[in-house]
């Protein structure tokens, strides 16, 4: 059995030979004798790259599932899986952490003053969320398809309409996705922004083009971005606007990083019958039970690694494959 697995996913214990390599040089050639890829979101995994592949497993080590053509896949027998809420808590400390040091840098000394708009409640989301209740924030929850699913109504979920009245900030949960009754393609755009007149940071931490990068370079509050539209490749005038600017890093976690490979591994041993053990993993999967602000921002700093990437832009993609992982917060 052939595996091929991006050489940028750590702690990969497989019991077969594994052939690491660049994302980029995951191509048709090498795809065309593998039986398995494991891979990132940088690996579109379509029929350009599989069609003639003996390929019958992907997985890959990323929470969205967006770079892979699924259709395909299952028209062709090849089964997926990736790594759902792998690394929420991570992104959900980038999110508060941010908040915090932007409300430091605007002399903003009370939460209570604030109404945060979480659009998107998923594993990443109701962590955020959660977090942010606790912290004193007044939270408004944006979920239609989750509203719908679990029929909680507006005791629990907030339309879009309200979050743009209401929140003083907002950040982006969602998938990607292009059609359907709730797209978020393109969700915030000039419209949106418009109508988000009380809005003074906007979050981006889920996909880059949930956001139009036209219109929030018209945009005059504040960003904080960490996904981009056409990385690597990004907006140099978006990234010079940002107040938050990193590369694609979020969720870039020791621990993410393992759960991400941890469930890797328990595809492949579902799939195979491997019998790979799990790792000892030392922060909960949901995140800390109890968090304060100050602790968050002392455990990570998004304005270091914003300093990073402005000063070196073009260097978007080597600074996101050789990240030192951080540590997820913890009580």
């Amino acid at each position: 059995m052939r595996v091929v697995a991006d050489s940028h996913i750590p702690y990969l214990d497989i019991p077969q030979e594994v052939e690491l390599i660049h994302c980029d040089e995951i191509t048709p050639r090498e795809a065309r004798e593998a039986d398995v890829l494991l891979v990132r979101t940088r690996t579109r995994c379509d029929a350009a790259l599989l069609q003639g592949s003996k390929v019958r497993f992907i997985g890959t080590a990323t929470i969205g599932t967006d770079h892979i053509d699924l259709d395909y896949c299952q028209s062709h027998g090849i089964t997926v899986c990736n790594a759902p809420g792998c690394n929420a808590p991570a992104v959900a400390q980038w999110t508060l952490s941010g908040i915090g040091h932007w409300m430091q840098t605007h002399g903003i000394t009370s939460t209570s003053e604030l109404t945060l708009g979480v659009v998107g409640v998923g594993h990443v989301g109701s962590i955020v969320a959660r977090w942010g209740e606790q912290l004193g924030f007044r939270v408004l929850r944006n979920d239609p398809p989750r509203c719908l699913e679990q029929n909680t109504g507006n005791d629990v979920f907030s339309s879009l309409d309200e979050v743009l009245r209401q929140c003083d900030i907002i950040t982006f949960h969602t998938p990607l996705t292009h059609e359907g009754p709730w797209p978020t393609l393109h969700l915030c755009n000039e419209d949106f922004l418009n109508r988000a007149q009380r809005c003074r940071l906007l979050m981006n931490a889920a996909r880059g083009a949930i956001c139009d990068t036209a219109a929030l370079l018209q945009w005059h509050g504040d960003l904080a971005i960490d996904c981009w539209e056409n990385e690597p490749h990004i907006s140099l005038a978006l990234l010079d606007k940002a107040f938050i600017a990193t590369p694609h890093i979020a969720g870039y976690s020791l621990q993410g990083k393992q759960r991400g490979t941890t469930m890797i591994h328990d595809s492949l041993n579902a799939h195979f019958h491997w019998h790979i053990p799990p790792m000892d993993i030392d922060t909960p999967p949901l995140g800390a039970e109890k968090v304060t602000l100050s602790g968050i921002m002392a455990s990570y700093n998004p304005l270091d690694d914003t300093a990073t990437l402005k000063a070196a832009p073009l260097s978007f993609e080597s600074l996101r494959n050789h990240y030192p992982l951080r540590q997820e917060f913890s009580e």
